[in-house]
Parts: C-alpha cells; structure tokens; sequence
C-alpha cells in the first residue's frame, strides 16, 4: 500500500474542500486494487493506471459537492443508477460514511464485484442491487424513497431523467454527471424533466482538477410526483425519449 502515490488523490480531493483520512485513503488504494484485479477478467473499466483512477474515477465521483452540500446530511438516502463499477456510489460513501446508499446495476457479474468492494472496505448501510432502473422504480420500497439520485451513465439527458426521476422524493434531487458543454442536451430535456416532476435548479460546470477535462452538474428538483406510467418499459426512453 506504501508505494502508491497518492498525491493526485490529495489535490483532487483538496481542491473540493475534502480533507481525507488516512482511513479513506487506505480504502481508496484497497478499492483500485480490486478494480484492476477484477478488470482481468471482466469489463469494468478501460482506465486502470493509478493515477487516472483516482482522478477520472475518484476524485470526479466526489466533484459532486460542487452541487450539492453532503456535509452533515446523515439521513440521506442516495441511490446510484448503473452504477457500474461503483461511481460515484462508493466514492461518495467512503467520504460521507453516513450517507445510506443503494448501487443499482443491470449486470449480475459487476453486483458480484461491488459486493467484494463492499465487504473488503467495510462498509455498512450500503447495498446493491441487480436489476433494470425501469423495474425497480415500480416498487413501492423504492419509488420517491431517495432525497438523491445520481448517474453516471451514459445516455442522453431526456432518457436518463425518465429512469432516474421515479426514484427521487418530493423535495428531493437528481444530479446527472454530463461531460464538457451540454446546452443543447439541456434544452431538449426541459419537457421531460418537467413532465417527469422536476425542475431544472443550476447547471454547474468545472473542469476536473488538475486537468482540462470539461464535466457538468445538472441539478433537478423533484417538485411533483412522477406519473405512474413512467418510467416507460425497457428501451422505450431510450428510442422515444419524451420531447
């Protein structure tokens, strides 16, 4: 563990105001040690060196406080959509350890990693689920029982909001992770965020720390219930996003 630099982790997360514990930073390493480890063997991710980790996968994980103050919100119930290979999930979790949180990924094989992450940081009131956004958002356990949800995933902005948005209370928000300018994608999003329930709050651009790499916050509040009839079955939002 000693011969890991983790210089660009400490800028990173200092230039966010974050000051990491030793603790953190050891659960970090620990973290991109089983992500390269399982990468051998399955797609998890095409960034593995040290360095490009903790910044493109950890410290932009936690860019989220640039949109929103996590700080002292022990209640907080965050779910993860296709979270993937755990971000912004675990990132989030390792810093705001009393944060409640739920990874949801359509994978079986990368619920099997997350929960090796999870059992090996130790951590607690964290759990993953395997499964479709569009499918669990029905269930009464999980519609509107979130103050945030996050993504990473990759999808247009319109989409994304339909599987993301039936997760989140009233009152509650939906922060999408967008890469570099996105005004236009923003602008086509407006009705189905607004039918959806929510409103578009700020947009919150930056670059990553130490780089020139563009990133973008969207921040949506959740001001009225979803309509049931949303979100739409499997690949639906995805060809016929709501314009």
């Amino acid at each position: 563990m000693n011969n890991y630099n983790v210089e660009k982790l400490l800028e990173g997360t200092k230039h966010l105001k974050i000051e990491l514990t030793n603790e953190q930073v050891n659960q970090f390493i620990t973290y991109y040690e089983l992500l390269v480890g399982w990468n051998k063997v399955m797609n998890l991710t095409a960034i593995t060196e040290f360095n490009d980790v903790m910044q493109k996968h950890f410290v932009d994980s936690l860019a989220i406080v640039k949109a929103i103050e996590l700080n002292g919100k022990d209640n907080l119930k965050l779910i993860d959509i296709g979270t993937g290979a755990g971000f912004p999930g675990i990132p989030i979790k390792i810093v705001f350890p009393s944060i409640e949180v739920v990874l949801l990924d359509s994978l079986n094989k990368r619920i099997q990693f997350l929960d090796e992450v999870i059992k090996k940081l130790n951590l607690d009131r964290i759990k993953t689920i395997h499964g479709r956004a569009e499918d669990f958002s029905k269930e009464k356990e999980y519609r509107e029982q979130f103050d945030l949800c996050v993504s990473r995933a990759v999808a247009n902005l319109a989409t994304l909001s339909e599987y993301c948005m039936p997760y989140v209370k009233i009152g509650g928000n939906f922060i999408p992770y967008k890469s570099g300018r996105i005004e236009e994608e923003l602008e086509g999003s407006k009705k189905a965020i607004h039918v959806l329930g929510g409103n578009i709050e700020k947009e919150v651009l930056f670059q990553l720390p130490n780089s020139d790499i563009e990133r973008a916050f969207v921040v949506i509040n959740k001001k009225n219930q979803t309509p049931m009839k949303y979100p739409r079955k499997a690949g639906v939002p995805t060809k016929s996003p709501i314009i």
